[in-house]
């Protein structure tokens, strides 16, 4: 069975992904609460820590939003590499050249809202029930 990791209050989960979602830049505590080391996770695609409890409903919406050059912030469940996991409130943003083209993400996560927790877990399994009756 796994069990949850809890965010230290002053942890900064950081990531960089290019264009296609694959990390190039991780920082320690990305590190640390996900369970890989650098050369385990650069150039992998960045759902190496996507919980299988996380809708990809979600995930769509994230990725339309942001692929639009919009900033994102979500609740997000990830997976550690030994099976456990963690809640982080993820800011996603583009990162721009000097043309103003989106050359990649960066995104900066944070400890959850405790009470929110209970809220969004509730809300995601709605969701996920209804992405496995509609075949997604």
């Amino acid at each position: 069975m796994s069990r949850e990791i809890f965010l230290q209050e002053d942890s900064l989960i950081t990531s960089k992904t290019d264009l296609k979602g694959k990390i190039v830049y991780a920082n320690d505590d990305f590190l640390k609460y996900a369970g890989y080391t650098m050369g385990e996770v650069l150039n992998k695609p960045h759902n190496i820590v996507r919980h299988e409890e996380m809708p990809k409903t979600v995930f769509k919406y994230l990725w339309d939003y942001m692929k639009e050059g919009k900033e994102i912030f979500a609740y997000v469940k990830n997976k550690t590499k030994d099976n456990n996991y963690y809640w982080v409130f993820a800011n996603v943003t583009p990162s721009i050249d000097v043309n103003n083209n989106i050359i990649g993400y960066y995104s900066v996560r944070r400890m959850p809202n405790k009470s929110a927790i209970s809220t969004i877990e509730s809300l995601y399994s709605d969701l996920l029930r209804a992405e496995q009756q509609q075949g997604l």
